[in-house]
């Protein structure tokens, strides 16, 4: 028996159970618990307060399952044991060998995968990845130091792994060149492939400022930038500056701040999250961090970087400002890459930044390839979410295979401001244009604002509470 079985041979004889999350695939141990919120190894799932939410998505309790580990394979055949299946599988033998082809191998990619294996044993599936393509949850990058993470230790699967589980074709180290719709081939630097149907889940690129060189400056968007920063900080306490103060500059500057670095932040706006939240939460989350070591400057404008004289860097503002800085990490937003896109004359919203498809399909303009996650926009607006990819993937599955679309939900993202020194969650439909704020709560324990529209009715709530800490 190997390590993983007798983990859960254990498990199963002391009597625990898991429940996974069918929004995000997050896992609740009840023989483990879940630290960072406050439930001790052994509680069960029924003794998890109803207000407790998933700590990697945000859904709730009613959005978890019971778990049993199976492979997938395993699921879609003993699903297709029935004679209507039977059926479809022996339709599906006589599919060309191409079948799926996904480019990226990030969430959205895997999700994809997962959901047409669930729906199909026998269908075709290459999983086409730039980097080793292993399994990890993106959103731990930026709050590793606060839970405890080691970088190495970050990933929940090796590629291989999950390649061998879902029974898919794996090709790491690959990059997608251009697409051939008429002919539905994908030309990459390891030679064409075929697809009959092809899916883009690659994801999006940081957009960088002219005077932010990529090769001077940290773009973490991915395991293995990451990894590579953690690494460049071992050796200890270091100056670190922060060009861009939404959500993934505030939460890694929390975060590194918490590793004893000294973190200047920096961003065009007067106040930190003011493109995702208003003033109010700004400005509590400047009066929680006042215990760490950061320095926000708001209002600014990086002029030019280049070589210090004390430290490796020197970041120019345009106010005749100077800071210096040993490492630049560039926080300053991300767009879906375009190459692909154009390729294939694939419609794309510039102003959100990614390929257009339809929200009930995940189709995009040219048929026979969809596309789901970060590099895409839903009726006008990018999809940079963990908790809608779950949804879009089984979509695009029913889509493929010809079957009924799956109920969506109409209810927005949830937006988890992961920030240890205050975390914020918003729920709603979050808009400038929808109304102003409304305090209903302004304390020392919490800051708890809410939304209204034109005729009063609540539309969006913010909580920003303070962590409870241990007496």
């Amino acid at each position: 028996m190997n390590v993983a079985a007798g983990a859960i041979a254990a498990t199963a004889m002391a009597g625990f159970r898991q429940y996974i999350c069918h929004v995000c695939g997050l896992i609740y141990d009840e023989a483990r618990g879940d630290a960072d919120s406050g439930l001790a190894a052994g509680t069960r799932f029924e003794d998890i307060p109803e207000d407790w939410a998933c700590p990697i998505c945000g859904v709730g309790k009613a959005d978890f399952e019971p778990y049993v580990p199976e492979p997938a394979v395993a699921r879609s055949l003993r699903r297709s044991s029935s004679p209507r299946r039977a059926a479809g599988s022996a339709q599906g033998a006589a599919r060309s060998d191409e079948g799926v082809l996904i480019v990226g191998a990030g969430r959205a990619g895997w999700a994809v995968a997962q959901a047409l294996r669930e729906a199909d044993a026998q269908l075709p599936i290459t999983v086409l990845s730039a980097c080793h393509g292993d399994v990890y949850d993106k959103p731990m990058m930026s709050v590793a130091v606060a839970r405890g993470l080691a970088p190495e230790a970050m990933a929940r699967e090796s590629a291989a792994q999950a390649a061998a589980r879902l029974n898919v074709r794996l090709r790491s180290g690959t990059q997608a060149v251009a697409i051939e719709p008429r002919a539905r081939r994908l030309r990459t630097t390891r030679g064409t492939l075929r697809y009959r149907h092809l899916v883009l889940a690659h994801g999006a690129e940081s957009v960088l400022p002219p005077v932010l060189p990529a090769q001077q400056v940290w773009r973490i968007n991915d395991l293995a930038a990451y990894q590579k920063l953690r690494a460049a900080l071992a050796s200890g306490p270091q100056h670190l500056a922060i060009v861009g103060a939404g959500l993934v500059g505030c939460e890694l500057a929390n975060d590194l701040a918490l590793a004893g670095h000294r973190i200047t932040l920096l961003d065009l706006q007067a106040l930190p999250l003011a493109a995702q939240l208003p003033a109010a939460a700004g400005q509590r989350l400047l009066q929680a961090w006042q215990g760490l070591p950061i320095s926000f400057l708001g209002g600014v404008q990086v002029q030019a970087l280049q070589a210090g004289t004390t430290t490796r860097w020197c970041l120019r503002l345009a106010d005749g400002r100077q800071i210096d800085a040993d490492q630049v990490i560039a926080a300053t937003g991300l767009r879906a890459p375009t190459r692909l896109a154009r390729s294939a004359g694939l419609a794309f919203d510039s102003a959100a930044g990614g390929i257009n498809v339809a929200a009930q399909t995940g189709a995009t303009s040219v048929p026979g390839i969809y596309a789901l996650g970060d590099c895409v926009a839903i009726d006008g607006r990018a999809s940079r979410y963990i908790e809608p990819i779950a949804g879009q993937a089984r979509a695009i599955a029913a889509a493929m295979l010809g079957q009924a679309p799956p109920a969506t939900s109409t209810c927005s993202p949830v937006l988890r401001v992961k920030t240890s020194a205050l975390p914020i969650t918003v729920t709603g439909a979050v808009g400038p244009a929808a109304g102003p704020w409304h305090t209903t709560q302004d304390d020392a324990q919490a800051l708890c604002l809410q939304q209204r529209g034109p005729q009063g009715q609540p539309l969006a709530e913010l909580v920003a509470r303070r962590p409870v800490t241990a007496p």
